[in-house]
C-alpha cells in the first residue's frame, strides 16, 4: 500500500518593507537555508510548497514556489496554506518591523531638512500565531532561530513561547556559517525535550538531516 505524501509548507528568504517606491527595510537572508528544507523534503518524497521572499537563488525543482514581498504577503500567503499542510517550516528571516507610513512615490533627500526619522510599528509574527491557533489536528510547526548570544537559551524559549514542535537554532554572530554563506552549524530542540547538534556543514546536508528527524517524529 502505498504510503500518503506528507505535504511540507516551507518559507525561505527576507521580506521588504517599503519606506517609499525605491527603498526598502530588509536583511542578509540569503534563501540558501529555506531553499535547501524545499529540496530535502522533495527528495524525501514529500509535496513541497515554498513561499518565498525576494532572493536572488533559483528555487528548487519540483516544487511550487509562492514569490512574496512583504511580511503581510508572507503571512497572507501561510495562512492559506497552513491548514492543508502536514508540517510548516518556517526557514524565512521574515521582518520585525515595517514602516508605519508608505511614502508614495520616491522620498526626495532635498525635501528633508536635518535628520530622517522612520517611524516602524511590528510585523505579525507568523510562526507564534499559527501555534496560537492551532487544533490538536494542526500541522506539525517548526521555526527556525537566528540568535548572536545565548543561542540555546533563547531557542528554548521561542519554543516553548510560540507552542512549537521543533526549533533549529543557528549562531548568526559569527562568519563561518549563517546568512548568505553555503554552510551552517544548529542546535535542534524539541518540545519533547529531545536536542540535536549539527556541527559546521554544507546547508544542503543540515537541511537533510532537519528534515530525516521531522519525518521520524511525524511518522511515529
Amino acid at each position: 500500500m502505498n504510503r500518503k505524501k506528507i505535504k511540507f509548507l516551507v518559507s525561505s528568504g527576507p521580506t521588504r518593507e517599503r519606506i517609499d517606491a525605491v527603498r526598502f527595510i530588509s536583511n542578509r537572508s540569503s534563501g540558501r537555508m529555506g531553499n535547501a528544507i524545499a529540496e530535502a523534503a522533495r527528495e524525501a518524497g514529500c509535496d513541497v510548497t515554498l513561499v518565498s521572499g525576494p532572493v536572488s537563488i533559483a528555487p528548487p525543482e519540483g516544487v511550487e514556489v509562492v514569490g512574496v514581498e512583504s511580511a503581510a504577503d508572507m503571512a497572507r500567503e501561510i495562512r492559506a496554506r497552513a491548514s492543508g499542510a502536514d508540517v510548516v517550516v518556517m526557514a524565512a528571516a521574515v521582518a520585525d518591523f515595517r514602516p508605519v507610513r508608505l511614502v508614495e512615490g520616491k522620498l526626495k533627500k532635498d525635501s528633508v531638512e536635518g535628520p530622517l526619522t522612520l517611524e516602524l510599528e511590528r510585523t505579525e509574527d507568523i510562526l507564534e500565531s499559527l501555534g496560537g491557533e492551532r487544533g490538536a489536528d494542526g500541522p506539525l510547526l517548526v521555526g527556525f532561530a537566528a540568535e548572536m548570544e545565548r543561542l540555546e537559551e533563547n531557542a528554548s524559549e521561542k519554543l516553548r513561547r510560540k507552542n512549537l514542535d521543533w526549533i533549529v537554532a543557528n549562531d548568526v554572530s559569527g562568519n563561518e556559517g549563517g546568512f548568505a554563506s553555503e554552510r551552517n552549524a544548529a542546535i535542534m530542540l524539541s518540545r519533547d525535550g529531545n536536542r540535536m547538534e549539527f556541527p559546521l556543514m554544507a546547508k544542503r546536508e543540515l537541511a537533510k538531516r532537519v528534515v530525516d528527524a521531522i519525518l521520524l517524529d511525524i511518522r511515529r
